[in-house]
């Protein structure tokens, strides 16, 4: 019944006579269910917290309106009634909110089809309230009810969504197990090699959590960029940590950083492995010392990601580092270690092993007579090469701007629209794209976001423009290794700034891929020459 229930901060507005301001009741840590009555009716219930006072709503279909333009972001609005009251919901885990939403949907506005049903005779009086039972196969395959879309949302009454038939992909058992864990309130460290779904899991768990007190972070821009987050840099508001700690506690006390400390009682950091030990033991020092509390990490909740066996910290030359695994206070504030061992990106049991093999550094002779027969592998198909890795971005951009300029044609390019022009280096150290992409005819490309799953075009799909559009935009056609050829339009990309605020990127979704750096390719690649 868990679609039924939700835990969250529960605004009610009753409208008033005579014009009057609607009388408002806000109850923090309120439990919202929905249920039925005695009669059958569906009702929408508020308990306060600590076992409050209870408000109960009766819900008929078509005088329902949801209000769901920001469930993302843990907040949603049912209005019951023509002019009646308002139940404005906040501070909800999006995932949650969003099973809880398509309960109320499909369940209520949608409504019960066919013939109404014929009272039977009952062995026992109902219940006054009973939660609803949750959702069948038949209430998807037949919700096509209207549902009376709020003003927020700019649409029309519409169907149920398609995308709300289908079942979300489910966790697997391993998953599930992380999962658990950081619902029991334990900071917990779980890794896995490329491919086990840490990042699915990742955003997961984001969902699972209150928007108001979890914070997503990542070592690097375009990883938190992947999970809707910040940098952890930029989270923590101290710089690079190496000042002494007396003066990085002074600038985690500056306003608007201090609050991010205050707030946060979960905080996510994917890709630990390039994070610094020093800089983890410095982070937990200035936690402690901002939040005025002597556990581990001042009492926040650590659920951290990544893979010490891919990517180190990055330093600068004879400079000596340390994995975060190495930290003094890393052993005091992680309770829990875990590990995805099921491999969902790839097939092939022998390319697995192989991958295994080599990320534990165990390079045997089959494992090296296996590699060294690629050696022979055509690597162009169609007209896409592989993509060169490289350890150095300048490299890759050296590499993509010269096999750029030998091409022949005209120089197309397209110019970002950024939310804050002030914030353009922010913004592309978060954004996969950069804030100008320039395309020849014949040029090879990478998509940067998935368009279409079920097509192939997803993120790290590789490309070769074949042609660009004669309208004034002339937008790149671009043939893809899956066999797909179409033309590409602007995306937008949204992620975290400073203070919280939301920064946000229109442009192509595509980045040259003659070359790319190893930092940048954490995702599956069509075809790669190492």
């Amino acid at each position: 019944m868990e679609a039924a229930e939700l835990r969250c901060t529960v605004a009610v507005e009753e409208p008033l006579p005579g014009g009057q301001a609607p009388r408002r009741r806000v109850m923090r840590g309120a439990l919202v269910l929905l249920g039925r009555n005695e009669l059958r009716q569906p009702v929408l219930r508020v308990v306060g917290g600590s076992g409050g006072a209870a408000l109960s709503f009766l819900l008929a279909g078509d005088t329902v309106r949801l209000f769901t333009r920001f469930a993302g972001d843990g907040r949603a609005t049912v209005r019951v009634g023509p002019g009646g009251a308002q139940v404005l919901l906040s501070d909800c885990p999006p995932d949650a909110l969003r099973r809880f939403l398509r309960l109320l949907r499909v369940k209520v506005v949608a409504g019960p089809r066919g013939a109404p049903r014929v009272p039977r005779l009952l062995d026992r009086p109902p219940p006054a309230f009973a939660l609803i039972s949750p959702l069948q196969e038949r209430d998807l395959l037949c919700g096509t009810g209207r549902l009376r879309g709020g003003e927020e949302q700019g649409q029309r009454p519409a169907e149920v969504p398609r995308a709300e038939r289908r079942p979300p992909a489910r966790l697997s058992a391993e998953q599930e197990a992380v999962l658990g864990a950081v619902r029991s309130g334990k900071s917990i460290f779980f890794t896995g090699c490329a491919g086990t779904g840490k990042s699915f899991l990742l955003k997961k768990i984001v969902g699972s959590l209150p928007p108001k007190s979890t914070y997503a972070t990542a070592s690097t821009g375009v990883a938190a960029c992947h999970i809707g987050g910040t940098t952890l840099h930029a989270f923590a508001g101290i710089g690079s940590g190496k000042a002494p700690l007396e003066q990085c506690i002074q600038l985690a006390e500056r306003p608007g950083v201090r609050q991010h400390w205050l707030a946060c009682q979960h905080l996510i950091i994917d890709e630990i492995s390039m994070v610094d030990g020093k800089f983890f033991d410095r982070l937990e020092a200035v936690a402690r010392a901002v939040r005025k509390r002597d556990e581990p990490f001042g009492g926040i909740q650590l659920i951290i990601c990544g893979d010490f066996l891919q990517l180190p910290p990055v330093c600068k030359v004879n400079e000596e580092t340390k994995f975060c695994f190495q930290a003094k206070s890393w052993r005091k504030c992680i309770h829990i270690n875990m590990e995805l061992t099921e491999v969902r990106r790839q097939t092939d049991k022998t390319f697995v092993s192989l991958l295994s093999t080599v990320r534990l550094g165990r390079c045997t002779e089959e494992v090296t007579r296996l590699l060294m027969q690629t050696a022979t592998n055509r690597s162009e198909r169609d007209g896409i090469l592989a993509t060169r890795l490289c350890t150095h971005k300048d490299d890759v951009e050296i590499t993509n701007e010269r096999r750029l300029q030998q091409l022949s044609g005209e120089v197309h390019i397209f110019e970002a629209l950024d939310s804050d022009p002030m914030l353009v280096k922010l913004i592309d150290a978060q954004c996969p794209v950069g804030g100008r992409v320039e395309l020849k005819l014949g040029a090879q490309v990478m998509l940067a976001k998935n368009l279409d799953v079920s097509q192939g075009l997803v993120n790290g799909a590789r490309g070769v423009v074949v042609g660009f559009e004669s309208e004034e935009k002339g937008l790149p056609k671009v043939r893809f290794l899956c066999g797909v050829t179409q033309v590409i339009k602007m995306e937008k990309w949204v992620f975290k700034g400073p203070s919280g605020v939301h920064l946000s990127r229109q442009q192509l979704p595509l980045k040259l891929a003659w070359a790319i750096s190893i930092h940048k390719s954490q995702m599956s690649l069509d075809c790669v020459m190492v």
